[in-house]
C-alpha cells in the first residue's frame, strides 16, 4: 500500500488527503497551486458557485501545467454536481434550472469539464441526496453513463448521513459509490455506522470539517500527549490516526506552514495500536 495513495473500488489511485477548495473565492487559484506545488495531488471543488470557484481551480490547473510543468494526469480531480435546492439562484447557474433533471445534471457535467480544461474527471460526487430515492437514482444514472463513456472514473455522494439511503444506493447502483464526502462529527456520532458499512463495502469515508468541527477532540490529553511525543501538532496526530483507519481527510487550511505539516503526516509512521484503540472511543467505533 501506497504511503499517499489508496486504490478504490474502482481501481483509482486516490490521495490519502485531499485539498478541498470551498469558500477560497477569488484565492483560489493560487492556494490550489501552493497546495499542489507543496505535495497535494487530490483536489476537491464543485459545480456550485454559490461555495466554489471551480473555474478558478481550472486557471490553477492551467497555470500547473503551463509553469510549473505539472500534468492534469499527475492530478485526482473532484467535482460535485450540485441540485437546484443546493444553488444559489441569485447568482449565474451552471445549468438550466428548468430543463429536466437528467439534463441538469449533463449540463453541470459540462460545465464543469469547461471550467476545468479537462475531457475527464477522476471522481464525480453527488454533492447531497434529493428529496427521494428516486430522484437521487436519476441523477446517479447519469453519472453513471459518464463512466460508460470513460468521462468519469468513478462516482460518489456528499451529504449523507442515512444509512439506509446509502444502502440503498449502493445496492441500485450499477457503478457501486467509491466514496462517501461527510462532515465527522460528534452530532452525528461521527457516523459510525456509515463508517462501519463503508468498510465492508470497500468505500472510502472522506472526512470534511475534520479540524474545525473537533475541538474537543484536538484538546484531548491523549491527542496531546501523542503529539508531543512526535514534536507534531494535535491536527497532525488526528490526520494520522484518521489515515491508520481508513479515512481519507479533505483539509482546506490556506496556510502554507499547515499544508506543509498536513502532507508531513503520509511520511509517518502508522500510531501504535494501543494509541489507535484509544483514539477510536473517542470517535465512538
Amino acid at each position: 500500500m501506497s504511503a499517499t495513495t489508496v486504490t478504490t473500488n474502482a481501481g483509482i489511485q486516490m490521495p490519502r488527503l485531499i485539498y478541498g477548495t470551498a469558500w477560497k473565492k477569488e484565492a483560489t487559484t493560487q492556494l490550489v497551486i501552493k497546495a499542489i506545488l507543496n505535495g497535494f495531488r487530490g483536489i476537491d471543488t464543485a459545480c456550485q458557485p454559490k461555495h466554489y470557484s471551480e473555474d478558478l481551480v481550472g486557471q490553477a490547473l492551467v497555470e500547473l501545467e503551463t509553469k510549473h510543468n505539472i500534468s492534469r494526469k499527475d492530478l485526482f480531480i473532484q467535482t460535485k454536481f450540485t441540485a437546484i435546492r443546493g444553488q444559489d439562484t441569485s447568482k449565474p447557474l451552471p445549468y438550466d434550472p428548468n430543463a429536466s433533471l437528467p439534463e441538469q445534471v449533463r449540463q453541470s457535467f459540462s460545465t464543469s469539464l469547461k471550467n476545468l480544461h479537462t475531457d475527464y474527471i477522476d471522481s464525480l460526487v453527488l454533492h447531497s441526496p434529493l428529496q427521494s430515492h428516486d430522484l437521487t437514482m436519476e441523477v446517479y444514472r447519469e453519472f453513471e453513463k459518464f463512466v460508460d463513456d470513460g468521462r468519469v472514473k468513478q462516482l460518489g455522494i456528499s451529504n449523507l448521513y442515512d444509512l439506509n439511503g446509502l444502502k440503498k444506493l449502493y445496492e441500485d447502483a450499477r457503478h457501486k459509490p467509491s466514496v462517501i464526502q461527510n462532515r465527522l462529527y460528534a452530532e452525528t456520532n461521527f457516523d459510525s455506522d456509515i463508517r462501519k458499512f463503508c468498510q465492508e463495502k470497500n468505500i472510502f469515508y472522506q472526512s470534511f470539517w475534520t479540524l474545525t468541527a473537533n475541538p474537543t477532540i484536538l484538546n484531548h490529553p491523549l491527542v496531546k500527549q501523542l503529539a508531543q511525543e512526535r514534536h507534531g501538532t494535535s491536527a497532525q496526530i488526528f490526520f494520522r490516526f484518521l489515515i491508520d483507519i481508513g479515512l481519507t481527510p479533505l483539509t482546506g487550511t490556506t496556510d502554507e506552514k499547515h499544508m506543509k505539516e498536513d502532507l508531513q503526516v503520509l511520511q509517518w509512521p502508522s500510531l501504535d495500536n494501543d494509541s489507535i484503540a484509544k483514539l477510536k472511543k473517542l470517535i465512538h467505533d
